[in-house]
């Protein structure tokens, strides 16, 4: 298997739930709750943006060892201005479907407020990212972090990634601090619209950019050989695991009564000012290295280990990470996003449109909207599925013959 079959099985894996997730029909449905953010405060969002940096380390600073720094920013900057026209394509897409569809303003209402091509300033808050439409926001702070991975992927070529990290966890801390709001306060009024809404966005970068710039340190420490994951990873080693799945089983009841509404009132406001996703808090930093360290520890170590159990662990995480499809729509993420986004605000309106659906109506709608994922990718593989015609040979012209 080769080396980046398994990260984009991983990243596919969270697209399909990212889209499950994301779809919103009037009454809920039962889908939803198949997720293993039912289990660990640990999420989609999360596992995409850490193994997008993690890939931007490992993609990036190879390319920065072979041709140099200024060969590999170049490299970086042109994919993030490749993002930004996505993410801008999305919102214009949708914005031009809102000016046609009967109801759409009504309907996508709470997704994009009162948004439309004769508010400028709504416009220009969109385009430097501080208003974000619904689910049309992890783009833009996926392309905020890479206007600063040049550098950052350069500093740990250096071998200085402990200052990277030191100041990662900083700018986290500030964020649990709610420090950003001495700039996004003001900015928030300045960039208000009629429809009362200032800055939007479900992400605080202070707080995300931990995920992020945590993988594009390991990502580019393992594309240097700064590390030996052959030594930590092993059968041997179980230390890391262990300690991770005390933090997972601790968190796991806890988890159980929020998601179900069952935490007692006395824990619920303590436990919940830990527990802010927006901020990436304590307790989704906590869960998502655990998981992220055991989930490591049973796909590089545990085909290996003694046990049966952790063998047959480890083989149905493989397996599922191995499926052709999820590696399909992996390799192609960014398109796959972006066409998700565009799924869901299509089953939106269509669910804002119609009589509330039946269970079995909203299951259907989001098994083939996990089917359509597959469309980008597909496109962008057409050759390998489809083939190209074969070009004809060049018919030869007889020659003259000539006498003798």
């Amino acid at each position: 298997m080769k080396r980046f079959d398994i990260i984009d099985g991983m990243r596919g894996y969270f697209l399909v739930f990212m889209l499950i997730n994301h779809l919103i029909f009037a009454g809920g449905y039962w889908l939803v709750k198949v997720n293993h953010n039912q289990l660990a405060f640990v999420e989609d969002a999360q596992g995409f943006v850490f193994l997008s940096g993690l890939l931007i380390g490992m993609v990036y600073a190879r390319k920065m060892v072979k041709n140099g720094y200024a060969a590999g920013r170049q490299a970086i900057y042109s994919r993030a201005f490749e993002l930004y026209r996505y993410a801008m394509g999305i919102v214009l897409a949708v914005l031009v479907a809102q000016m046609f569809l009967p109801d759409a303003y009504t309907v996508w209402y709470n997704w994009l407020g009162y948004t439309t091509f004769d508010d400028p300033l709504r416009l220009a808050a969109i385009a430097t990212f501080l208003f974000q439409p619904t689910f049309m926001d992890i783009l833009p702070q996926y392309i905020v972090y890479m206007l600063f991975a040049p550098w950052l992927v350069k500093l740990v070529l250096e071998d200085k990634w402990v200052y990277v990290l030191t100041g990662s966890l900083v700018l986290w801390m500030a964020a649990q601090l709610g420090l950003q709001r001495i700039v996004t306060d003001p900015l928030h009024q300045i960039v208000m619209g009629p429809d009362d809404q200032g800055i939007r966005a479900s992400f605080n970068l202070l707080g995300w950019q931990i995920v992020f710039y945590s993988g594009l340190v390991l990502g580019a420490m393992t594309s240097a050989g700064k590390i030996d994951w052959g030594r930590i990873l092993t059968p041997e080693n179980t230390f890391i695991p262990k300690m991770a799945l005390i933090v997972v089983l601790f968190f796991l009841p806890l988890r159980i009564m929020t998601a179900n509404g069952l935490m007692p009132d006395f824990m619920l406001g303590k436990f919940a000012s830990m527990e802010v996703r927006a901020d990436f808090g304590p307790v989704y930093l906590l869960n998502f290295l655990a998981v992220a360290a055991l989930v490591t520890w049973l796909l590089a170590a545990g085909p290996r280990h003694p046990s049966t159990f952790v063998r047959n662990a480890a083989g149905v995480l493989t397996w599922i990470f191995s499926l052709k499809f999820l590696q399909l729509i992996g390799r192609h993420s960014l398109y796959v996003y972006v066409w998700h986004v565009a799924i869901v605000y299509a089953v939106y309106y269509f669910d804002g449109r119609s009589p509330e659906l039946s269970e079995l109506t909203k299951t259907a709608i989001a098994l083939v909207g996990v089917g359509l994922l597959a469309v980008p990718a597909i496109w962008r593989e057409r050759e390998k599925f489809f083939g190209t015609p074969e070009t004809p040979p060049a018919r030869m012209k007889p020659q003259a013959k000539v006498a003798n």
